[in-house]
C-alpha cells in the first residue's frame, strides 16, 4: 500500500474479536451427528463478528484515512440491516412464542439478549472510532464544524443557504395529546424540538424530519478549504426561523423498523401484488430500535420509546455523536488521493479485447473466465448483452435479474433487442430484499415493451445469475451463455469481487436452456442437467457427494483436499460433512467471508480445517468450490452460498469450469487468498478471529490478495498465463 501521510493517533486498544460466547467443549469422541450443541457457532453472533472485522478496517492505521471513514459508514449501515432483518426476525419469533432451539442450542430470546449486548458494545466502539477519525481529519484540514463555533460571516452564509435550500423542505409537526403521534419513516434522521413558551407551564414538542441525501447534501460546505457543517446542526441552529419568539431545545433521533413481514408467497395469487403489499407493510412495520443524541432528555427519550412501542431498554441507544453515521460516505468520497487507496481502473479481459465482436472472442476461446472488479464488467458482461441486442444474427436473449441499476443499462438493451425483433425473456426476482420496488419498476417497464417477464418459481427466490443468447451462424444455431457469481449491477461490479464465465460450450448452453424453460413454465425438467448443478434440487447433494468422495479417495500418497470460497457457511449438513472429512484426514481450507457455523481446529473433530476471512477494499462475493478428486481437479463457480436457504429454498446455479486457463486463474485466486497476510483473518476454534501477520517484511508481504489480483490482471494483458504444470507446482494442486 502506498504511503498516505496519515497522522492519526489511535487511543483504542488493538482490534479485537467479538467476544462470542464459547459453546460447550467438544469431546473428540462426539460425532457431528449428535444434538448439535457445541458443534456449531451461532449464526447471528458469527455475522456480528464479521461486522467487527469490517469495523476494524476503520480502526487500522494502515487504512488510508478516507477509506477508514468509508469502512466506518459501511459497518454502521451493516448494523442497520442486521437490526431490520435479523433482530426483526428474532422479535417476530418471540412474539409468536417460538422457543425451539437453534442448532447451537439457543432460544430466540437468548439470541436477542446476546445480540443486544453486542450492539451496545458496538455503539461505544463506533463512537470512539468516529471521534478518532474526526481528530485525524482535522490534522488534514478536513473539519466538521459546529455552527456555534463559526464566525459571524460563515453563520450568515449558512443561514442564507438554510433559508433558500432547506427551509422549504421542512415540515414541523406538533406532538401533543390532541394529535396522533406522527409517522416516522425507517432510518430517517429527525429533530425532536422542545418549545418553551414564557406563559406556558410546560414545553410543547415538535418533530422535524431532516431531508435525506437524495434531496440535499448531509454536509454543507462553509468557508475556504474542506470545512463542513452537518445539515442537522444547520437546522438546529436556525430553528428561530421556524419557531419565532420561542426558546427551543433540540436533539436528534432515528428509528429502525422491522423488515420482516408476514406475507406468504405460497398463498399469493398475484406475486406482483403480494410484493407491493409487503412494501406497504414494511413502511409501517413495528419499530425495533430507537437511537438518540445525548441532548435528548431521558424524559423525552422515554416518551419516544413509548410512542414507538419499545418497552425493552436494550432497544434504545444513545449515540455519543452523530446519530446517522452512514452520511459519512459523503466525506469519504472527497477527491483527496493521498488519503485514499490508489485509484483502481479495471482492465479489459485480454481474450475479449483481441476480437472485434464478442461472439468471435468466445468462439475462439471456448470459455472465458472473468474476474471483477479487476477486469471490467462494462467491456465484458455489459458488452455481451449490448452486442446481442444489436447483432442481426442474434435471435433470442434470456436473462435472470436479481438486482440491477439504471446506469447498467441492461433494461435499455433488452428493450432495444425486442424492438429489433429478437425474442426476449427475463426472469425478474421480485423478492430481492430491499430491491423489491426497483424490480417491480423494471418488470413493468419490460412488460410495457412487449418482453416476456416471468417471476420465477413460486415459493423460492431465483438467485442465479445467468444469460443465454441464441445466434444464427450459417446453417446452424449457436448458443452463448454467461454464468456469474455477482448481480448484473454496474455499481457493485466495481465494489464486489466476483467471477463469471462466458462460454459457447454446447452442453452448458443446453443445460441453461432447460433451466430457463423451468423458470418460465415452472415445470421440472424431465431429465437432470448434464453439467450444471442447480438448487434447490442438486447442489447440496452434489457438494456432499464430492466431500464424501474426497474421504474415499484420501490416502497418504494422494491426500484429499477441499477448498471452498463462499460468503457464508451456515448449512449444518455441509458442516457435518466437512467435520467428517477432517476426521478422515482430508485437508479442508475454507474462505468464508462472514457467517460460519463450523468450528475449525478442534482436536478429534476439525483439526484439519482452517477458516479464513478476507476483508479488504472490495467486498468478497465470489463463490468458488474446488475438490482435488485424486488429482483430477474439479472447479465450480456460481451463485450459491453454503446456506440452507440458498441450497433448499432458492434457484441457484453452480457450473463446472473445465477450461485450463480459467482453472489456473481460479487456483490462483484461492491460493493467493489463503496466503494473504494483509487482509486475512483466521478463525479460532471458539469462533473468534485473529488477524494474520506477515512472516516476512517487505512490500510483497504487506500487500493483500486483492492488490495481488489487481497486479495479476494487469499482467495478463501483456503476457500469457503460466503453464498449468508450473502453476500446479506453485499451488500444490493437481497437475
Amino acid at each position: 500500500m502506498t504511503p498516505h501521510n496519515d497522522t492519526r493517533t489511535f487511543t483504542l486498544a488493538a482490534p479485537r474479536p467479538v467476544p462470542t460466547p464459547a459453546p460447550a467443549p467438544v469431546s473428540p469422541a462426539v460425532t457431528a451427528g449428535a444434538n448439535g450443541v457445541g458443534l456449531y457457532l451461532n449464526r447471528e453472533l458469527s455475522w456480528l463478528n464479521f461486522n467487527q472485522r469490517v469495523l476494524n478496517e476503520a480502526a487500522d492505521p494502515r487504512t488510508p484515512l478516507l477509506e477508514a471513514l468509508k469502512f466506518l459508514a459501511i459497518a454502521y449501515a451493516n448494523l442497520d440491516e442486521f437490526y431490520m432483518k435479523r433482530i426483526g426476525g428474532l422479535k417476530h419469533q418471540i412474539a409468536a412464542g417460538v422457543t425451539a432451539l437453534t442448532v447451537d442450542g439457543r432460544t430466540p430470546h437468548q439470541q436477542l439478549r446476546l445480540c443486544s449486548a453486542e450492539m451496545a458494545r458496538f455503539q461505544i466502539e463506533i463512537d470512539q472510532i468516529h471521534e478518532t477519525l474526526m481528530v485525524a481529519m482535522g490534522k488534514h484540514e478536513i473539519i466538521v464544524e459546529n455552527c456555534r463555533n463559526l464566525n459571524d460571516r460563515d453563520r450568515r452564509v449558512l443561514r442564507k443557504k438554510f433559508s433558500r435550500q432547506i427551509l422549504p423542505l421542512l415540515t414541523p409537526i406538533a406532538i401533543d395529546p390532541a394529535r396522533r403521534f406522527p409517522f416516522v419513516s425507517n432510518l430517517s434522521l429527525n429533530l425532536i424540538v422542545a418549545l418553551n413558551k414564557s406563559t406556558g407551564p410546560s414545553p410543547q414538542l415538535a418533530r422535524i424530519k431532516i431531508p435525506d441525501a437524495t434531496h440535499v447534501p448531509q454536509f454543507l460546505h462553509v468557508g475556504p478549504g474542506h470545512r463542513y457543517v452537518g445539515i442537522a446542526d444547520v437546522i438546529s441552529n436556525n430553528l428561530d426561523l421556524i419557531f419565532p419568539g420561542l426558546e427551543v431545545v433540540a436533539g436528534l433521533f432515528r428509528i429502525t423498523r422491522n423488515a420482516i413481514t408476514r406475507n406468504d408467497p405460497n398463498g399469493a395469487a398475484d406475486l406482483l401484488e403480494m410484493i407491493a403489499g409487503e412494501l406497504r407493510d414494511r413502511k409501517f412495520a413495528p419499530v425495533v430500535r430507537l437511537q438518540t443524541s445525548p441532548d435528548v432528555s431521558s424524559e423525552i427519550r422515554a416518551m419516544l420509546a413509548g410512542k414507538l412501542g419499545l418497552i425493552e431498554a436494550e432497544d434504545v441507544f444513545v449515540a455519543k455523536d452523530m446519530v446517522a453515521l452512514g452520511a459519512l460516505m459523503e466525506l469519504a468520497g472527497l477527491n483527496l488521493p493521498k488519503l485514499r487507496h490508489p485509484p483502481h481502473r479495471p482492465v479489459d479481459n485480454a481474450a475479449l479485447g483481441a476480437h472485434r465482436d464478442i461472439f468471435t472472442a468466445i468462439q475462439t476461446a471456448g470459455s472465458i473466465l472473468l474476474q471483477h472488479p479487476y477486469e471490467a464488467f462494462v467491456t465484458s458482461v455489459k458488452r455481451f448483452v449490448r452486442e446481442a441486442s444489436r447483432d442481426a444474427d442474434v435471435l433470442s436473449i434470456k436473462m435472470t435479474l436479481y438486482r440491477t441499476s439504471a446506469d447498467t443499462r441492461f433494461i435499455d438493451y433488452l428493450i432495444a433487442a425486442a424492438q429489433n425483433g429478437k425474442q426476449v425473456a427475463v426472469v425478474v426476482e421480485l423478492q430481492a430484499r430491499f430491491d423489491e420496488a426497483a424490480n417491480i419498476a423494471w418488470a413493468r417497464r419490460l412488460e410495457d415493451a412487449g418482453i416476456h417477464v416471468n417471476y420465477g418459481v413460486l415459493g423460492v427466490k431465483t438467485h442465479c445469475k445467468t444469460i443465454l443468447v441464441v445466434r444464427r451462424e450459417g446453417d446452424r444455431l449457436r448458443r452463448y451463455a454467461h454464468f456469474g457469481t455477482g448481480n448484473y449491477h454496474a455499481g457493485t461490479a466495481l465494489l464486489y469481487s466476483d467471477v463469471g464465465l462466458l462460454t459457447c460450450d454446447e452442453i452448458l448452453a443446453s443445460d441453461l436452456t432447460e433451466l430457463f424453460n423451468h423458470l418460465t413454465t415452472r415445470w421440472r425438467a424431465k431429465r437432470g442437467y448434464a453439467q450444471i448443478l442447480a438448487a434447490p434440487m442438486a447442489i447440496k447433494n452434489a457438494i456432499l457427494t464430492r466431500i464424501e468422495r474426497e474421504i474415499d479417495l484420501h490416502s497418504p500418497k494422494s491426500p484429499g483436499l477441499v477448498r471452498l470460497k463462499t460468503n457464508a457457511l451456515e448449512d449444518v449438513d455441509i458442516t457435518d460433512a466437512l467435520y467428517a472429512a477432517s476426521r478422515a484426514g482430508v485437508k479442508v481450507e475454507l474462505l468464508v467471508r462472514d457467517i460460519c457455523r463450523l468450528r475449525p481446529g478442534v482436536p478429534g473433530l476439525s483439526e484439519n480445517i482452517t477458516v479464513t476471512s478476507i476483508v479488504g477494499r472490495f467486498l468478497e462475493h465470489a463463490r468458488i468450490y474446488y475438490f482435488r478428486n485424486a488429482g483430477d481437479d474439479e472447479f465450480f463457480i456460481g451463485s450459491a452460498d453454503l446456506m440452507r436457504r440458498n441450497l433448499e429454498r432458492r434457484v441457484e446455479v453452480i457450473v463446472p469450469v473445465r477450461d485450463a486457463p480459467a482453472r489456473r486463474l481460479l487456483a490462483q485466486v484461492l491460493q493467493t487468498q489463503l496466503d494473504d497476510t494483509r487482509n486475512a483473518w483466521v478463525m479460532n476454534s471458539d469462533g473468534s478471529y485473529t488477524r494474520r501477520q506477515p512472516a516476512k517484511t517487505g512490500a510483497r508481504a504487506t500487500i493483500g490478495s486483492q492488490e495481488h489480483a489487481i497486479r495479476a490482471a494487469r499482467k495478463r494483458q501483456v503476457r500469457p498465463v503460466s503453464t498449468r504444470k508450473s502453476f500446479a507446482r506453485n499451488t500444490g494442486m493437481g497437475a
